[in-house]
């Protein structure tokens, strides 16, 4: 009697855990990318908005060397400057205003209450 060997043999690989790597498409890194900078870009944003501007006066003289005025209908700061400096240059008064009060153009409305430097409108 022969014994045969057996036609089917049974094999049983090694258990090892089975990884999956996490493959991420150029769609998919786009998409991370913003999730991540958004929060980053909005924080950035509001501290931008809500940081700058706190001081109105600036510079040698102190924060506490200016009087207000109250703008009268038909006033511009060129009557301004040469109304209470009468012998400086308006133009250095008004470019000392605009800076005291942080305008980006020279125009000024009637009611509007602006700091002018106290050592010159004395």
């Amino acid at each position: 009697m022969s014994i045969a060997a057996p036609l089917h043999t049974a094999y049983a690989p090694e258990s090892r855990p089975q990884t999956s790597r996490l493959r991420i498409t150029a769609r998919g890194r786009k998409v991370l990318a913003v999730v991540i900078a958004l929060p980053v870009i909005t924080v950035l944003g509001l501290l931008a908005m809500f940081s700058g501007g706190s001081a109105i006066a600036t510079g040698s003289t102190g924060a506490a060397d200016f009087d207000y005025l109250t703008v009268q209908a038909g006033q511009s700061l060129w009557g301004i400057a040469e109304t209470i400096a009468p012998d400086a240059d308006p133009r250095d008064v008004i470019a000392e205003i605009m800076s005291l009060n942080q305008l980006h153009e020279s125009s000024v409305q009637p009611g509007q209450r602006i700091a002018v430097p106290a050592d010159l409108a004395d």
